[in-house]
């Protein structure tokens, strides 16, 4: 008998009750709540006169969305952030939910902090009021987002109703070349099943190329992957996985780690696992990837000319057409060399010590352009990756270059906050999503990975990073 996959095993592990044929009541054994989706997840509690929720060990929360990320921002908190902020802290107190607040030395982007924390672990069932809590399933779990309705529902009885996926294997294989990022890989994945495919799958990712990829690395990936519409995306836990975990604050110590050990280990798919389709990805063809369109399928090698709309699939054509007069963009162009307004460096996407360092790589030694003075935002994605990056040096860096360092958030991510982009400018970001506002009302966002951002704050234009010279 096939062995099932990673998936299967999970969720199998899980059912609390069969609720219809392909639909289970599963149990949630860590949710992450943020204060944009939480209030009216509680407001309905208070209004039923629930005072207390079943396990609140298993629910922690933090700001991230719309918190302020400059210093004088963090003192005046505008009126609305303060609010969230104040009422999310209440409703923890309230029920007993660990709640990381701006004083904690712990506060960052939810899908942050919760792995370097170590709450996030394998052959879990992980959920969030947030699209990218896929983020999590890089350390063999099945993690997803969720709406304010099933906050609610997981508040109250830790668990939520399930619909069976399918799982497709997405295997890249080869090496990959230099300049090429994990950002790169996940939105060539993309390109390869498409942004609407994924509906009903989760996506597993493995293959040659991925088995040596840090955990920060395979989180990049795992994060984009909602990008492809997949409900969930994951990778097998192994050594990498392990060594991670390891010593970190809220994972099991001594014999009960080596017990965990051995658990998961035997939840991940095995080499005879049966997958409803298998993807292939040659990883030694990719080049630097950058987007044109509004989402993240819509992209293109940094050396590669945008495409005809009528070699597109029939189906991606009127939105090509409608991508390329928001971008203002033509088909036969080129990427390489566009001017931008902004650069952001940061999210749940690349928002790590590893992006951190790898964007400070490239500007060591460099100014940014003069125009982008002020424009150049890097955000590290929770207070600790923030202290490490400044015990490393990374934040003179930064503003030795002209960028501006700031506090932990999701900032100019998703534009609900002060750091919203202002008028038609095109920005360089590393960010998950390009779609018509993401940053600003009428602001066009080209994806990228953090070296790419880097080089683009340099040159005031966007271009191929193998071509940088990097001081030593």
């Amino acid at each position: 008998m096939a062995k099932a996959t990673l998936y299967n095993n999970v969720i199998d592990a899980h059912i609390v009750d069969q609720l219809a044929p392909g639909k289970f009541q599963v149990f949630v054994d860590r949710q992450y709540i943020h204060e944009v989706t939480s209030p009216q997840a509680f407001g309905s509690l208070k209004k039923d006169g629930v005072t207390e929720i079943p396990f609140p060990q298993l629910n922690t929360a933090t700001v991230d969305h719309i918190v302020p990320t400059d210093e004088d921002g963090r003192r005046r908190n505008p009126l609305i952030a303060s609010l969230m902020e104040k009422t999310l802290e209440e409703n923890c107190r309230m029920y007993g939910i660990e709640f990381f607040g701006k004083e904690s030395g712990k506060q960052g982007i939810v899908h942050i902090i919760g792995p370097e924390i170590g709450l996030t672990h394998p052959g879990t069932v992980i959920v969030c009021g947030d699209s990218h809590t896929s983020t999590h399933g890089a350390f063999g779990n099945i993690a997803y987002g969720i709406g304010t309705t099933q906050v609610e529902q997981v508040l109250r009885a830790q668990s939520l109703a399930h619909k069976l996926l399918k799982v497709r294997r997405i295997d890249v294989d080869g090496t990959i070349p230099q300049g090429v990022e994990p950002k790169d890989i996940a939105i060539n994945a993309i390109r390869q099943v498409g942004v609407r495919n994924g509906a009903g799958y989760a996506h597993e990712f493995g293959g040659s190329a991925l088995t040596n990829l840090t955990m920060e690395q395979r989180m990049t990936i795992c994060n984009m992957g909602v990008e492809g519409n997949a409900a969930a995306t994951y990778f097998n836990p192994d050594q990498i996985t392990f060594d991670y975990l390891k010593g970190r604050e809220r994972v099991p110590k001594d014999s009960a780690f080596d017990r965990a050990i051995k658990h998961w280990i035997s939840i991940a798919s095995g080499s005879d696992a049966q997958y409803d389709e298998i993807v292939k990805l040659d990883a030694g063809r990719l080049s630097p990837t950058v987007t044109w369109g509004t989402n993240p399928g819509q992209a293109v090698f940094i050396d590669e000319a945008l495409p005809q709309v009528d070699s597109l699939p029939e189906g991606d054509r009127n939105s090509a057409l409608k991508a390329y007069r928001y971008m203002k963009f033509g088909a036969g162009e080129y990427m390489n060399g566009k001017e931008i307004d902004m650069v952001f460096l940061g999210s749940c996407t690349n928002g790590r010590i590893t992006d951190l360092i790898n964007a400070a790589a490239v500007l060591k030694g460099y100014q940014i352009h003069p125009k982008l003075k002020g424009k150049v935002l890097v955000v590290p994605g929770s207070q600790q990756v923030r202290r490490e990056a400044e015990y490393l040096g990374l934040d003179k860096i930064f503003q030795e270059a002209g960028a501006e360092w700031r506090e932990a958030g999701c900032s100019m991510c998703l534009g609900m906050n002060t750091d919203r982009a202002q008028g038609d400018v095109l920005i360089a970001s590393t960010s998950n999503r390009n779609y018509e506002g993401r940053q600003g009302d009428v602001a066009r966002t080209v994806l990228m990975s953090p070296s790419m951002a880097a080089y683009a704050a340099i040159n005031g234009k966007i271009g191929d990073v193998r071509n940088h010279s990097f001081n030593k």
